[in-house]
């Protein structure tokens, strides 16, 4: 990459591509994009005004902005079997604020995963506008061992609260959703069904994972970064009938994919940001190829093992295990340390995770019990299912280690031999 003209902001860019040298990702969230992701990021595309959509711009010059744009349109429906793709949303949170505002209007009742048993700040928290506008009432895990969702409880709140959308999704909940159950409770209270997959889009689009779609969802949305490995940014998919987004349709749920249209532009955003769209288009090809399939069925036998590997060193587990990108470690229960204390700890060796509250956690969320990791990123640099059992000994060791700065050191100094030996992405 081109050098920039100003040092000091140079010197950040050089450090921060050799701290993930250096580094073993474990955020569940976060992962490396390839070289070419990198530079349709930094495409002519970001010079580029593009308000409204293919075909029905507000501006001038749009001859190559429209095909970007219906390119990334048609991969994104190819990969997730849907009847239409909207891929403007800047994030994952505006794309669920649209489909909201697209549905219900305000007091109207959303059914989402209580926030401590893995939610998303997206799904009702009140410090957000949505909880504001919207009455949201919650599931939640049945068996915290199992990690087993209530569906008998969440049947009868729903036949209670007759929720207009019954949102299945999460940011810190390691197995599986059984979406033929919440169907059926959507289609017996007459809800539509939303699936918020921003974690596991790219374990779905791959087809190591179920499809919401084809258990009778109306809505995913997703963030296309994380296990989708694009760039930060939001997509939302709809079955239903496309039709023209200047005029305003019936309010059915056939015309879906018309009416979040209208709410992603003009509704709650302005113009798109094209040389992401384009990131995007690039980052969707990536994820047809079958190569993708092998890479992402490789997440979840690296997830396994990294699982198998840290019970036999006796951290509990929220849920037993996973069935998906993520593991979610009880840090208190397990050995005594809040899940922030061990979060800065692996920061200092190298392998960056995060604190996260559990189901029914004591502790404030700040400082919760809990600490979420995962192995998108890690499988990205082409870390195998051996390489788990190192990584669960550098965890433990580093746990062990806590208040011992000289003997995180020295973890410090392993990882970064290891991790010099898996190039990122972009190196390549």
């Amino acid at each position: 990459m081109k050098k920039l003209q100003d040092g000091q902001l140079q010197k950040l860019i050089e450090a921060e591509e050799q701290r993930q040298r250096d580094e073993l990702e474990l955020i569940p969230s976060e992962n490396y994009v390839s070289r070419d992701v990198l530079t349709a990021l930094g495409s002519v595309f970001t010079n580029k005004y593009s308000e409204g959509y293919p075909g029905r711009r507000y501006y001038g010059g749009q001859e190559n902005t429209d095909k970007i744009e219906n390119i990334a349109i048609d991969r994104a429906k190819k990969l997730f079997n849907a009847d239409h793709a909207n891929v403007q949303p800047h994030s994952g949170a505006p794309a669920n604020i649209a489909v909201y505002q697209a549905w219900l209007n305000p007091g109207d009742t959303i059914m989402a995963m209580r926030l401590d048993h893995g939610g998303h700040l997206t799904h009702g928290a009140p410090v957000t506008a949505s909880a504001k506008l919207y009455n949201f009432v919650r599931y939640g895990v049945k068996d915290v061992e199992t990690g087993e969702i209530d569906y008998e409880e969440m049947r009868r709140v729903a036949l209670k609260e007759k929720p207009k959308i019954i949102l299945a999704g999460f940011s810190g909940y390691t197995r599986s959703l059984d979406y033929a159950k919440i169907a059926a409770i959507g289609q017996e209270v007459g809800a539509v069904l939303m699936a918020d997959m921003a974690h596991i889009a790219g374990l779905i689009a791959a087809g190591v994972l179920p499809n919401p779609f084809d258990y009778g969802f109306n809505i995913i949305t997703t963030t296309t970064h994380k296990t989708l490995r694009g760039p930060r940014g939001g997509l939302i998919l709809t079955k239903g009938t496309v039709s023209n987004p200047l005029r305003a349709p019936e309010k059915t749920i056939d015309n879906l994919p018309t009416l979040i249209d209208r709410e992603v532009f003009p509704g709650s955003q302005g113009g798109p940001h094209m040389n992401t769209i384009f990131a995007k288009a690039v980052a969707f090809g990536e994820a047809l190829d079958p190569s993708f399939k092998v890479y992402a069925n490789n997440i979840l036998i690296n997830a396994k093992r990294l699982a198998d590997e840290l019970l036999k060193r006796d951290f509990k587990l929220v849920g037993g295990g996973t069935d998906n990108h993520m593991i979610m470690i009880d840090m208190f229960g397990s050995y005594g340390l809040t899940g922030r204390e061990a979060q800065d700890d692996l920061d200092k060796v190298g392998l960056p995770a995060n604190c996260n509250a559990i189901p029914d956690d004591k502790l404030p969320p700040y400082r919760p019990s809990g600490l979420r990791l995962g192995t998108p990123a890690i499988t990205t640099r082409g870390l195998k299912e051996n390489d788990m059992v190192t990584i669960a000994d550098w965890i433990l060791q580093t746990v062990k280690a806590h208040g011992n700065d000289k003997k995180l050191a020295t973890i410090k100094a392993e990882v970064v031999d290891f991790a010099r030996r898996f190039p990122l992405p972009s190196d390549i």
